[in-house]
């Protein structure tokens, strides 16, 4: 039984580096949250489109953070989902706004492939990604 909980721990997403990770991916949680229910809340008409894009990265980011947090196979699936939207996300609207920065006047957390956040938003997925399957 000890042999299969260490295995547990070993694989597990939360331990060493994964707990710099699931804080890391907290903090984009926490920060996007603000950000977007202020922005929903206080000026939603300057840029919907911005600012729910805001809002679905903060989901993302969280179930991203409560998915790596936990240590079961389900939990290892949805973070893998999450992760590879994130990454698809933050590609996308990273091109769109730098091909067609008119169509976003108002920066997003994955806007120019999150330059507004030192472009960790455009390296996290990566390592999200990298990290699972080393934990696999």
């Amino acid at each position: 039984m000890a042999e299969a909980d260490d295995r547990v721990l070993a694989r597990s997403t939360n331990r060493g580096f994964g707990r710099v990770l699931v804080a890391v991916y907290g903090l984009f949680a926490l920060a996007a949250t603000a950000r977007s229910g202020f922005q929903i809340a206080a000026k939603f008409h300057e840029a919907p489109v911005a600012y729910l894009l805001s809002a679905f990265a903060a989901v993302v980011y969280l179930v991203a953070t409560v998915s790596l947090a936990r240590r079961d196979a389900a939990s290892r699936r949805v973070a893998t989902v999450a992760i590879s939207i994130e990454m698809v996300g933050v590609i996308t609207v990273g091109a769109v706004s730098e091909l067609f920065s008119k169509a976003f006047p108002h920066a997003t957390v994955w806007t120019g492939f999150g330059s507004g956040y030192g472009f960790v938003p455009l390296v996290l997925p990566f390592v999200g990604l990298w990290w699972l399957r080393h934990t696999r």
